[in-house]
C-alpha cells in the first residue's frame, strides 16, 4: 500500500523528515520547522508515554519503510533476501533499499523526491543500460549506467524536475553523475555511511526476526 495520506504527518509520526516532498521539506513550509507542529499527528499526541520495546522497533521499521516509499510486502520482501545473505542482516538490507533504481535516479538527483523517480521509471523517461526499464525495485549492480530517455519528453521532465537552481546530487562517490548528459554511472555499491536517514537497523533486524 503506497502512501497516499498527507505526506507530512509521516514525517511528524517519525519524529524526522523523510524527504517525501523533495526539496519542499528544505524549506520554511514543512511542518516540522514549526514547533507547533513538529509533535506526532493527532489531537491527543501530548498524552502518549514511554514508548515499549516492541513500539521503539516499529517506529524503526516503518521510519525506514516510509523514507524509501515501500508498501509492506515491499519491504519483507528486501528483508528476507538480505536475511539470507551472507553478509550481516542489517547491511544487507540497507545496502538493497539503496541499490533500488527509483532511490539511485532521486539520489542522482534527476527528480525532487522519491515518488516522482517512480513516476519517471513507470512513465518510460529512464533507461538502464541503454534500454528503457519500467521497474523502479529494479536493483542496480556497480558498472551500471542509468540514463535519461533522448525523448524531448523525457528530457524536459527532468529539467523542470531539476528547477532553475539546478540539480543537486545526494549521493556519494559510488554513484557519478553527469547532469549535461543526464547520466548516472555506478561506481560501486554503496556503503553504510551512503545512508543519509538514521537508523539503528539492528533494532529493524530484531523486529522482522521475532
Amino acid at each position: 500500500m503506497r502512501l497516499i495520506g498527507k505526506a507530512c504527518r509521516y514525517c511528524r509520526r517519525e519524529g524526522i523528515k523523510l524527504m517525501l516532498k523533495g526539496t519542499r521539506c528544505d524549506t520554511a513550509k514543512c511542518p516540522m520547522e514549526r514547533d507547533s507542529r513538529n509533535k506526532p499527528p493527532g489531537m491527543h499526541a501530548w498524552r502518549r508515554g514511554k514508548s515499549s520495546t516492541f513500539a521503539i522497533r516499529l517506529r524503526e521499521k516503518q521510519k525506514v519503510k516510509r523514507y524509501y516509499g515501500l508498501s509492506e510486502a515491499q519491504f519483507r520482501r528486501i528483508f528476507d533476501i538480505a536475511d539470507r545473505s551472507h553478509e550481516n542482516t542489517g547491511l544487507a538490507m540497507l545496502q538493497l533499499l539503496e541499490r533500488r533504481l527509483d532511490n539511485v535516479v532521486y539520489k542522482a538527483g534527476f527528480t525532487g523526491s522519491r515518488k516522482t523517480a517512480r513516476q519517471a521509471i513507470a512513465h518510460g523517461h529512464v533507461h538502464m543500460n541503454g534500454r528503457k526499464l519500467d521497474r523502479a525495485s529494479y536493483t542496480v549492480q556497480a558498472g551500471d549506467r542509468v540514463t535519461i530517455s533522448a525523448r524531448p519528453r523525457s528530457q524536459e521532465y527532468v529539467k523542470e524536475q531539476i528547477g532553475p537552481d539546478g540539480a543537486r546530487q545526494l549521493a556519494g562517490d559510488w554513484l557519478s553523475v553527469d547532469f549535461n548528459k543526464l547520466e548516472a554511472i555506478v561506481n560501486e555499491l554503496p556503503s553504510r555511511q551512503d545512508v543519509m536517514i538514521p537508523v539503528e537497523e539492528h533494532l529493524i533486524v530484531e523486529f522482522c526476526s521475532r
